[in-house]
């Protein structure tokens, strides 16, 4: 099976401009990708000093664009009020007639994101409170905040996880998606996939392998693997020309 291949871009320093971002988005679009997703930061380490709202940057995105997959990779839940992420997400997939992936996961404390705005810092409360939003999430969605998702029965979630925790994986076999970072290689992705398929056996529902490389790496060990997408990741330090470059050498 061929995988879906997208754009993985960090809105840091000259990517911060939502219109410059929605530009490369349209020639993504235009160059025969399936996707453009971002990282979600309010802050991060150095060298990088600007960091840009994936939210807002995503609804500019949204608005330039008519088929690429879009989403944050990835939202850690414990510093968000899921209420006012369940209007945002529902928000955004109107906008985008139905095209929002969520990405999930506890997010990296590499960074100070937590620390420095008083957020939870404990790793194992994170996770609690990140399986106890998506609860909260899943039922604004389907009922408790009008208007509803476009997509239904909801928003498809991609879960990360960090290579080789398990605990993650296990969350992830719940939900839509498997992302996991920090792979050593295409043999560490089949034996994910090989354990989230012993978990969701009998349940036929779609569910995605999501992998990132390096721009002009070839995709084949990766779909031989089981990946079903794969992403031109740009490092944190990316710059403007980089990524055009990237997206203009099209899907590897």
């Amino acid at each position: 099976m061929t995988a879906n291949r997208g754009i993985f871009v960090p809105p840091f320093d000259e990517l911060v401009d939502p219109t410059v971002m929605a530009d490369l988005a349209e020639e993504a679009e235009r160059h025969g990708w399936d996707g453009f997703f971002l990282w979600d930061h309010v802050a991060y380490r150095e060298p990088v000093r600007a960091v840009a709202d994936p939210w807002v940057v995503l609804a500019a995105i949204a608005c330039r664009t008519e088929r690429l997959r879009i989403g944050p990779m990835v939202t850690p839940l414990a510093r968000r009020r899921v209420h006012k992420l369940a209007r945002e997400t529902v928000t955004l997939d109107h906008l985008s007639r139905g095209r929002l992936t969520l990405g999930i996961g506890l997010g990296s404390d590499r960074n100070n994101e937590f620390e420095r705005f008083g957020e939870v810092t404990d790793a194992r409360e994170r996770a609690r409170l990140l399986d106890e939003g998506l609860a909260r999430l899943v039922g604004y969605w389907t009922g408790e905040l009008e208007p509803p998702p476009v997509q239904q029965p909801r928003i498809p979630v991609w879960a990360a996880a960090r290579w080789p925790n398990r605990r993650p994986v296990r969350r992830a076999a719940r939900w839509d998606g498997l992302f996991p970072i920090e792979l050593p290689g295409p043999e560490a992705l089949a034996e994910l996939v090989k354990e989230v398929r012993a978990t969701r056996e009998g349940n036929d529902e779609p569910f995605d392998f999501v992998v990132e490389d390096a721009p002009g790496a070839p995709s084949d060990p990766w779909e031989a693997a089981g990946a079903t997408w794969v992403l031109t990741s740009l490092g944190f330090t990316a710059r403007l020309e980089e990524v055009r470059a990237a997206i203009e050498a099209g899907p590897a």
